[in-house]
């Protein structure tokens, strides 16, 4: 059981810790000075959350990893991060956009883990859901006054929700061990939180005027481990000082 725990731990951790990374790139150079540190404390929660989520892990470890052996030393198929938080920083549109149709997602996700059997998970969730609320309050307004700004802006932002979207499909879908972690009622119930999902996604696109994308087609694969190209390169980044200096303590 403490195994299949630390796996269902990972499928929450790595899209934190990735997205994390995505936002920490972007320090120093956002669109205004309240913009970028804004971005930056978001991304510091979201690592914040993820240090959580493995040290967590790390007491379930079989093989006595740490929290910095988790995060920084898998293989890029190790890893279960969704596709949607490994895609890059086009432009500033193309961050809120994912940053939003994650936010949503990950207020739900955490709603539902409050109320876990795991009392770790709960404690972690709770805490967590504070932070995310701003997250999602954040991500929100930029998706309404972009959409609904200048032509240019409102442009932006229909193309960046237009690409973004098909990577949403993948977070609702339920792998055996989101489904077993469910039915033990320490997991979330990610198909029932799908109607809700795009509800909450639709309402502030509408409010944004910007165009519901029509697809039946969505991309997914980084739950089983078959990641983007970006991966790699954000993996490259990540890893470089853990491989460099194996074992290596501050």
């Amino acid at each position: 059981m403490t195994n299949k725990i630390y796996q269902y731990l990972l499928f929450i951790g790595d899209n934190t810790m990735i997205l994390g990374h995505r936002l920490s790139e972007l320090c120093g150079h956002g669109p205004s000075l309240e913009t970028d540190i804004a971005l930056t404390n978001i991304s510091l929660d979201l690592f914040g959350q993820t240090r959580n989520y493995f040290q967590l892990a790390a007491t379930l470890s079989k093989e006595d990893k740490t929290e910095d052996d988790i995060a920084f030393l898998r293989m890029e198929h190790e890893y279960r991060n969704v596709l949607l938080v490994e895609q890059p920083n086009r432009d500033f549109a193309y961050v809120i956009g994912r940053q939003f149709l994650y936010d949503c997602y990950h207020f739900l996700l955490l709603h539902e883990l409050v109320n876990s059997n795991d009392e770790h998970i709960a404690a972690i969730a709770q805490k967590s859901l504070k932070e995310v609320t701003y997250h999602l309050d954040f991500s929100s307004e930029w998706i309404k006054r972009l959409g609904a700004g200048t032509d240019e802006s409102h442009e932006k932002m229909q193309n960046a929700i237009n690409y973004l979207y098909p990577y949403t499909g993948e977070l609702p879908e339920e792998t055996p061990i989101e489904l077993e972690m469910k039915e033990l009622g320490i997991g979330a119930d990610l198909p029932a939180m799908k109607t809700d999902y795009y509800n909450r996604v639709h309402e502030v696109l509408k409010e944004a005027t910007l165009d519901i994308p029509e697809t039946n087609w969505f991309q997914s694969g980084g739950k089983k481990g078959v990641h983007s190209e970006h991966m790699g390169y954000i993996l490259t980044q990540l890893q470089y000082m853990q491989r460099a200096y194996p074992n290596m303590s501050w």
